[in-house]
This record gives C-alpha cells, sequence and structure tokens, in this order.
C-alpha cells in the first residue's frame, strides 16, 4: 500500500504563498488523492483532490487561491496555497481517495503526521 508524507507548511504572513508537498512510497500513477485541512478543535475537511488523469475539484473555501497538481515521474503531488488567511491555518495532510464522480467516497490507507501550516502576522 502506498505511503503518503507530507512536507512543505510552516509560518506565513496573510496574502503570502506556500507549496505542500506529497511524497508517495511507490508510483502513484494510477491512484486518485486529496488534500485534507484539521484546524485546532475542527473536524478535518476536504480540501481538494485530483484524478489520475488530472481533473481536480476543490473546496469553496480554497476556490481560486490554491491548486492541487501532481507529477507521476517524481511520485509526488503538490498543493499550492496562495492568498493565504488567517482561517488556513490548520495541519494538512494528503491521502488516497476513491472518488466515484469527483466525490471521495472513502479514504484509502493511513493518515500521516501532516505539516502544519500557519497564517499570522
Amino acid at each position: 500500500q502506498v505511503q503518503l508524507v507530507e512536507s512543505g507548511g510552516g509560518l506565513v504572513q496573510p496574502g503570502g504563498s506556500l507549496r505542500l508537498s506529497c511524497t508517495a512510497s511507490r508510483s502513484i500513477f494510477s491512484i486518485d488523492a486529496g488534500w485534507y485541512r484539521q484546524a485546532p478543535g475542527k473536524q478535518r475537511e476536504l480540501v481538494a483532490t485530483i484524478t489520475s488523469g488530472g481533473r481536480t475539484t476543490y473546496a469553496d473555501a480554497v476556490k481560486g487561491r490554491f491548486t492541487i497538481s501532481r507529477d507521476n515521474a517524481k511520485n509526488k503531488m503538490y498543493l499550492q496555497m496562495n492568498s493565504l488567511k488567517p482561517e488556513d491555518t490548520a495541519a494538512y495532510y494528503c491521502i488516497r481517495v476513491f472518488l466515484v464522480d469527483t466525490v471521495v467516497r472513502a479514504t484509502i490507507g493511513s493518515w500521516g503526521q501532516g505539516t502544519q501550516v500557519t497564517v499570522s502576522s
């Protein structure tokens, strides 16, 4: 089973940018995946998904600001985050997902450690 490890988080000022990376333990050519986030005291929420073919979906809260992408040759996926807001502060996780017509029906595998993103001045 593929293992996914997140990296790239940090402290950034409002309006700034960060790029998160998700590194896989083996080929990701055929998998669908997503980025989730969880803020303190809140439930984990879906941020974006990407299919094996590169089709993407986004939560309304990040549409137009975040971009999910993948580089199958490097076994990596990315989340480019622009125009960051304090409410984007959370731990971010990548995970394999089971999609039906772009809707996540299940997550597959275990959650990783995540990478912390803090947006603050």
